[in-house]
């Protein structure tokens, strides 16, 4: 599935003879018509109002006369209709293809379908489309989740944003009534707002509802944590400094309630709960499959979380595929030699196979680690939050022990610093069984994105958020000036140089929706059609990209995601429109239809 840069536009089987006795024969037959009728009632079983629950064989097709189906096979072909059996696509085609191939499948099911011959076919809407299951390469489940409590995404002020944590307040008694209970919340964006300044506890602290609670704020780029004072004072004593990370202070070497990059690890909070943990996951995870996401790679797991996630696999099978990267600590022993990765575990669906790493901060925060300062702070040219002598052990040694690896880089530095590493690291590997993946690969130098390129022939992966690209015009060439700006978020040059890209969205810094993504990435403009340059878009860079295979490929899921080809699992999604051709101010319009994962409806209808 992808879209390119231009924007403007039965039949019934025979009962065989038996050979046996008469009453034989009467039993055998008896049979037959008892197996037709179980047949008959689970076609019409399978059609509750919300679709059919569950992974028999049946046929999914767009209107006659229509090839509605987008297979992203290599020639990215559109078919009428796809064959699935048992959560499996096993044939493609027009109806009657697919009909005739069913006939003669040896794979077709001996009991069910031996007598009632043809599949249950099921169309969709005129209008509507059917893609692949969509992926979200670089997000944050549980984070995600837990914004959805207090979303404090969109505020115009500091006042607007205090005014919405004490609202929350109030409508919550159970926080209300005890003013111990720490208030999380997360999504604020200081950009913003009028003065640009970073928010103070006093900020907080102003407010008598607020006034000696514990209160715990994320920034919208999860790179700076907003503190109440009494949050702040339970965290005491914080050290003068922080490797990698920033107190913020006033005149007076007080802490302002501002905690950047790797000061946020002072705070200290109450151990989440497991009710907390499935509060969010199940918030988080209802979100995705409403966007037609049936994978999601989630990228950090902290050993609560993996842990968590290990559980639930156990427990139950997950709506989705998750894909964890676990969570790095420099400062911890070394696991790769002596944890097992998970592969496909929980009915498939858990994989946690690879390791990330954080080289530096956001640029939002001013924490991107630079080669020259910031235009707009020539004080500073961001931070490192790890030393380089780091990457340079731990990246082979995980990759030596088959652990992938994805490092966290924004900033033209640290992404140098990286593809130094990744170059220094794959010298002599197999890169197609490593995938080494740079996460974000924001701002690069030219000749860092062609050395990245260069790296084992479009094995290395840089993994791009276009949601990012248009919440950052904003402010990007003050903070960067008007020729070091050009470089950012340059995903054709990325392909051109020979990298491979997967697209994410890194909720919840950005919103999960992979249509805001696609927009994102084809526009260049606000979901108001705005931009610094105009109408025409920032900066469009966009390449023709296939935004399902590639994640799958990331993942090393692609020989059986990704794509709706014979063989593959059945994970599709429903729009009502065609999004490939629709006028682009029409495509945040769309809406998700259905979504099924291994054939089986988990949102909406056919």
């Amino acid at each position: 599935m992808y879209r390119s840069g231009d924007t403007n536009n039965a039949t019934k089987a025979r009962p065989e003879k038996s050979s046996g006795t008469t009453s034989n024969f009467i039993l055998n037959r008896s049979f037959q018509f008892l197996v037709v009728a179980l047949s008959v009632a689970a076609f019409f079983l399978v059609r509750g109002p919300l679709g059919w629950q569950s992974n028999s064989s049946y046929v999914l097709c767009s209107p006659e006369g229509t090839q509605k189906i987008y297979t992203v096979d290599n020639a990215n072909s559109r078919v009428q209709c796809i064959l699935i059996n048992d959560a499996v696509i096993i044939h493609t085609g027009s109806l009657a293809q697919v009909l005739q191939q069913w006939q003669n499948s040896s794979t077709r099911s001996k009991l069910t379908f031996k007598y009632y011959n043809a599949p249950p076919v099921r169309y969709i809407q005129p209008g509507a489309i059917v893609v692949p299951g969509l992926s979200d390469s670089h997000a944050h489940i549980l984070e995600y989740g837990a914004t959805l409590q207090l979303p404090l995404e969109g505020t115009k002020t500091v006042n607007e944003t205090v005014a919405r944590v004490r609202d929350y307040i109030l409508s919550n008694a159970d926080i209300n009534s005890d003013k111990s209970k720490f208030v999380l919340g997360g999504g604020w964006d200081h950009t913003v707002w009028p003065s640009g300044a970073w928010p103070t506890a006093a900020d907080l602290e102003s407010d008598p509802i607020i006034r000696g609670r514990p209160v715990v704020l994320q920034s919208k780029d999860c790179h700076a944590l907003w503190l109440s004072q009494t949050a702040l004072e339970s965290s005491f004593p914080f050290p003068d400094k922080v490797d990698g990370g920033l107190i913020v202070r006033d005149d007076f070497g007080n802490p302002t309630g501002m905690l950047l990059d790797n000061a946020q690890d002072l705070v200290r909070q109450p151990k989440l709960l497991e009710d907390d943990l499935l509060k969010r996951f199940n918030s988080a995870i209802q979100k995705a499959i409403e966007y037609g996401l049936t994978s999601i790679h989630d990228a950090g797991l902290d050993p609560t979380s993996l842990n968590f996630f290990e559980q639930e696999a156990r427990r139950r099978t997950l709506p989705i595929r998750i894909y964890g990267m676990s969570y790095f600590d420099e400062n911890g022993e070394y696991w790769g030699n002596t944890t097992t990765p998970l592969i496909a575990t929980g009915d498939g669906r858990l994989t946690a196979r690879s390791v990330k790493i954080f080289a530096d901060g956001a640029l939002r925060t001013g924490g991107a680690a630079l080669y020259e300062p910031y235009a707009d702070n020539p004080t500073t040219n961001g931070l490192m939050r790890l030393d380089t002598e780091v990457l340079f052990k731990y990246i082979p040694l995980f990759l030596r022990d088959g652990w992938q690896v994805n490092v966290h880089a924004i900033g033209d530095r640290a992404n140098g610093l990286v593809v130094d590493a990744f170059q220094a690291s794959l010298n002599g590997a197999n890169v197609t069984a490593l995938r080494p993946r740079l996460e974000h690969a924001q701002l690069m130098t030219k000749a860092d994105m062609h050395r990245l390129g260069k790296l084992g022939g479009k094995a290395v992966i840089a993994s791009v958020q276009p949601t990012h690209a248009i919440s950052d015009m904003l402010f990007a060439e003050d903070r960067l000036g008007p020729e070091r700006v050009k470089n950012l978020y340059a995903f054709r040059t990325l392909i051109e140089s020979g990298a491979r890209i997967a697209l994410g969205s890194d909720a919840p810094v950005e919103d999960l929706n992979p249509l805001a993504g696609f927009y994102a990435a084809i526009t260049r403009l606000s979901r108001g059609g705005e931009s610094p340059h105009g109408a025409d878009g920032w900066y469009v860079f966009w390449p023709a990209c296939r935004m399902t295979i590639d994640p799958a490929y990331a993942s090393f899921t692609e020989t059986f995601l990704g794509s709706l080809e014979v063989g593959k699992r059945a994970d599709f999604v429903v729009f009502s429109q065609d999004i490939m051709t629709a006028p682009v101010n029409r495509i945040l319009a769309t809406k998700v239809l259905a979504t099924a994962v291994d054939g089986k409806l988990v949102y909406g209808a056919i």
